[in-house]
């Protein structure tokens, strides 16, 4: 790994940030470097409401340059389900799109603490629910469903609900780096926690401070709808696509999980992506870690 991002990575992993207390701050930091896009991007903002119209899901399209496939993806996007949006994750909607030939849907969902556990997950299970089922008299469409992060955690457990709430499903799963396990301290089942919990930007300090906003109640952490690695039923999932980072805490629980996943009857793919850490989707694209990334999911999709 470069000695300089190294070092930078080491900044990142203070003990002084306190994701409990900085969140607010970390959000302003991604607005003033996100903003909205610009008119080179090829965007449409749209909306779709709660179940009982209690308030407005955004979702912004990306369309790309080239439309090589048909088959749209449903984006969700990542930051620990308390930081991150439709605007900071604009690069890596805009890549995925262009790179792929796909339109991609990016769901912004609402945010702990002020709206913790299920209310995200409230909101990307709608936005699916709403996208993925066919209107009268047409055909039902092969959506791809694909998240980072937190992101990838949510897209793992919708497909879990979508699948027992018979309703339509994606017919691919794309999960980066996806968080499935509750348990981020020195005593959890993975090794890379350990090894990887301290210096590499993303630690398992942040981890666990993220977990907590996100679900208080430790009972409901442990649940499946926030640890999908503890279902106990992972049959009849769409087909999967693990991608993990090698410096990442999260690395072996997403492994795991894609081992738990094949391990229950389902086709999946797995890839780690050498000499990377967490969080590198929002990279420009002419980075190794995602030229290397959007090629493997370019050929898995394919497949």
């Amino acid at each position: 790994m470069n000695p300089v991002f190294k070092f930078l990575l080491r900044l990142a992993s203070s003990p002084r940030i306190d994701i409990q207390e900085d969140y607010q701050w970390v959000r302003k930091i991604q607005k003033f470097f996100s903003g909205v896009p610009t008119a080179r991007y090829r965007t449409l903002d749209e909306k779709i409401y709660s179940v009982k119209n209690e308030h407005e899901i955004p979702v912004r399209i990306f369309y790309p340059k080239i439309k090589k496939h048909p088959e749209p993806i449903l984006y969700v996007h990542g930051g620990g389900w308390v930081i991150g949006d439709i605007d900071y994750y604009t690069r890596a909607c805009v890549n995925i799109a262009d790179h792929l030939g796909r339109v991609v849907y990016s769901v912004d969902y609402r945010l702990a603490p002020e709206n913790p556990f299920p209310a995200g997950l409230d909101d990307v299970y709608r936005v699916a629910e709403v996208l993925l089922t066919p209107l009268e008299d047409s055909e039902e469409e092969d959506w791809v469903i694909m998240g980072d992060s937190a992101g990838g955690n949510l897209a793992a457990v919708v497909s879990m609900l979508l699948r027992d709430r018979k309703k339509a499903m994606p017919k691919k799963q794309v999960l980066i780096y996806p968080l499935t396990y509750w348990d981020h301290t020195e005593n959890s089942p993975f090794e890379s926690v350990r090894t990887n919990g301290y210096d590499y930007g993303m630690t398992i300090k942040k981890i666990q401070g993220f977990m907590e906003l996100y679900g208080p109640d430790m009972s409901e952490r442990k649940s499946p709808m926030i640890s999908p690695l503890m279902a106990e039923d992972l049959t009849h999932l769409p087909e999967t696509f693990i991608i993990t980072a090698e410096f990442d805490p999260l690395r072996d629980e997403g492994e795991a999980y894609g081992k738990a996943l094949r391990k229950a009857g389902n086709k999946v793919k797995i890839h780690r992506v050498l000499d990377s850490v967490h969080g590198f989707i929002n990279y420009p694209a002419f980075t190794e870690p995602v030229e290397e990334t959007l090629k493997e999911i370019a050929d898995f999709l394919k497949n």
